[in-house]
Parts: structure tokens; sequence; C-alpha cells
């Protein structure tokens, strides 16, 4: 029965709705007032709340850029609405029998679940309830070493791979302990997805993804799953193993992915605890040329500086709405807290800084984002222009419309999935 729970929809499904008939039913049952005085009291209260969220909107967003770009209408709105809510309830409770007074208790809880919902619903990251609880419905697995690795394969997989009888349709996704070794650093499970053609017996060497998320957010590897047990419908079964994994920690945190004496080490972890992890445990081809870094928005900042720092591990990046640099939401704050106000080394962690010194003969960098996320656009034309500059081989592109959630997401992987796979050996080239 927990598990049923967790796993509902809450994006479009009727939990949802039934959220926003509850707290519109409670709205007009609180402007429900007899006296006119109270009711134009009532309505003005909620005229002022709404006022009030309007400024604490403009100023989080504005002022303190709180959340590194713009914000959606819908969320501002969701927000103001919210507010506009509060102020109903203030004034239901004041002056009022115990039976409104519990009315406008019950409605601050339904307002503020119909504002979490809706704004979730238009980012879209979490599907379920699981999801916007941090809490993953992959089962836990624990994998023995590897019977064995490849080195770059002789000939292609799409040229010599056949799927066998009885192969599964479908990936399969779970969770993995990665063991801090050297690095320390307090991760949460990884994601871990392994493709159709990895569900046989014997089954082929494969290439590697490893994805890092957004923050606040999860290693959930449910979104690269549904995209790739489309792709590896069309190609024999055949698709990249990703581990998902938490460059975070603490999802409230940004560490900006720096080894750093306030947020631990989770550079190290990423780059050298979960690549000799992925070595032991999971049968891969052992060759850059097959290893990818990927990432949305936090993530995708990670992905970037940890290609541009370390071309001899990742072969080829994707950076999905990535912030142009480490801690580019608060750069004044991380100046100060992470670096004691030393610009030339917080400079110096930037990604266009750092493909500076060197050229990338070997590396493809895929980078995307959203027409209508010009935050976030602006970083990839910058990022991606310096990575062409420093000798990558480089795709740039824009997703419709797609903001800064779900659609940005898919978007990206999908472009970037597209041109991996003739990379990587899994589909036959274009022509």
């Amino acid at each position: 029965m927990g598990k049923f729970i967790l796993a509902l929809n809450i994006i479009d499904g009727p939990l949802i709705v039934a959220s926003y008939v509850l707290s519109i039913a409670l709205c007009a049952t609180l402007l429900m007032r007899r006296a006119p005085r109270t009711l134009a009291m009532t309505a003005l209260s909620g005229a002022a709340g709404a006022a009030a969220g309007a400024v604490i909107v403009l100023v989080a967003e504005q002022i303190m850029h709180a959340f590194g770009g713009p914000l959606g209408w819908a969320v501002r709105i969701w927000v103001i609405a919210f507010f506009a809510g509060l102020g109903l309830c203030g004034a239901n409770l004041r002056a009022s029998g115990p039976w409104r007074k519990v009315l406008a208790s019950v409605a601050v809880l339904s307002f503020a679940a119909s504002a979490a919902l809706g704004i979730n619903a238009y980012y879209g990251l979490n599907a379920t309830l699981a999801s916007f609880l941090g809490v993953s419905l992959a089962p836990r697995i624990d994998l023995g070493p590897a019977a064995h690795h490849a080195a770059a394969p002789q000939k292609p997989l799409w040229e010599t791979w056949k799927a066998p009888a009885g192969m599964p349709s479908e990936g399969s996704t779970a969770q993995v302990l990665i063991p801090p070794q050297i690095s320390g650093f307090p991760s949460r499970p990884a994601g871990l997805y392994l493709p159709p053609a990895a569900r046989v017996p014997n089954p082929p060497a494969l290439p590697l993804v490893v994805l890092m998320m957004g923050q606040p957010g999860d290693p959930d590897p449910q979104h690269a799953a549904e995209v790739l047990n489309d792709y590896a419908a069309h190609h024999d079964g055949l698709a990249p193993i990703v581990i998902v994994a938490d460059q975070l920690g603490d999802p409230l945190v940004d560490n900006l992915c720096l080894d750093s004496p306030l947020y631990g080490r989770p550079e190290t972890f990423i780059n050298r605890d979960v690549v000799d992890w992925a070595r032991i445990h999971l049968n891969i081809i052992d060759n850059p040329k097959y290893w990818t870094i990927a990432g949305y928005s936090h993530g995708g900042q990670c992905a970037i500086s940890f290609a541009a720092k370390y071309p001899s591990i990742w072969g080829n990046v994707v950076d999905i709405s990535g912030e142009e640099f480490p801690g580019a939401e608060n750069p004044e704050t991380n100046l100060r807290e992470v670096f004691g106000g030393n610009q030339a080394a917080y400079d110096a962690e930037k990604p266009v800084n750092i493909m500076k010194q060197q050229r990338y003969p070997n590396t493809q960098g895929i980078f995307t984002a959203s027409t209508d996320d010009p935050v976030y656009l602006e970083a990839a034309r910058h990022v991606s222009a310096a990575a062409a500059a420093a000798g990558m081989t480089v795709t740039y592109y824009e997703v419709p419309d797609g903001g800064h959630g779900i659609a940005a997401l898919n978007g990206g992987l999908n472009k970037g999935f597209e041109l991996l796979f003739p990379r990587l050996g899994l589909s036959q080239p274009s022509s």
C-alpha cells in the first residue's frame, strides 16, 4: 500500500486534480461572508497577500537572484496565488467561529499542497510522489565484480551484435551504493540503468554514461531509462549502461562540484570513486571514446568541468541546460566562502578558462538549452563556443520552448544520444 501511494502520478493524475478542486472549494467557502464589510475585508486581505507574494517573487528573483535565472510565469502565479490564499486564511482566523478557524487552518495546508504540486508539475521532473519526496522506487542491488572488460572493439557493436531470443524488451533500473573509498564524500545511492542487451547471458561490453542531475535533485535513473529504452527498442537492445551519480550529497547545498574544505570532495568522488566502481562492477568498454560524462542544470556544469579537467577519462560530454561555471547562481557568496575572496582561484575553476589551457581533439561535446531559458541558453552558447575553440567536436542545440524542466532534460538527452549512438558504435552512422 505504501509503495502504491509513493508511485502515484502527481503531474497529471487524479491526486493533483483532487488537490486543485479541494483548494478551489476551500477558497470559495472562505470568501462566503454574510456581512458586506467582513466580505470586503476578507477580499482585501487576499489582495494584500497576493501583493506580498508578488514582492517576494520580485525580490528573490531579481534582487537576490535566488533561483539562478528567471522563473516561469506559472511558478510566479502559483507563488502569488499561495500568498493570496494565506491572506484569505488570515482574515478568516480573525473574529470568527471555531469551525471557520478550523476551515482556514485546513485551507493553509491545502493551498500549500496545491502550490507545491502545481510548481512541480510545471517543471515535470518529479513524476511521482516518491520522486517528489526524494525516495527511489528502484530496487537496491549489490553487484559483484564484472566477469570481464573490453578495450575498444575491432568493429562497432551494431555490426556484430545480434539480439538473442528472449532478450527483455526494456532495460532495468536499480539503486547501487558506490563506496567513497578515496573521496570520503557522503553521496546518496546512485541510480543504475542496464539496457536490454546487458540483461542477457554473455552480454556485450557496452559504453558507459555517468549522468548527474540538477540541484536540488535526486539520482533517479527513470529519466535516462525512458529515453534509452526507446533508443534500445530501435537498435536491437543496445544502449549505454548509465550510472546516475549523486554529486550533491545534500540536495539543498550547491557544492560547486569542487573539492573543498567546506563541502567535501564531490569532484574526487565522481572522477575516482565512481570511475573505479564502474571499472570493477560493470561490463563496459574501458576506453575514453566510449565514456560520457553528462549532466542537467547543476549537473551540466559539473559535466563540462570534469570533461575539461579529465579528457583522459571522458571522451564525450553532454551538458544539458548547464550553468556557465561553478556556483554561477551566487558568485559573490561563493567567491567569499569557498575561495576566500581569491578571484584568480575562482576564475581558474571556470570551464571556459580551463579549456584555454589545452586542446581536446578526441572529445565530442554536446551542449543544449531551451529557447525560452535565457540565462542557461547564453551559458550554453558561451561554453560551447569555448569548447569548439579548444578543439572539441561540438554540437550546440536549442530545445524548442523547453523551459528549465522536463522538456529541456528530455530534449537534451534525446539530442545527445542521437549524436552519441553512432560514435559509441551502437548505431550505423548516417550517410
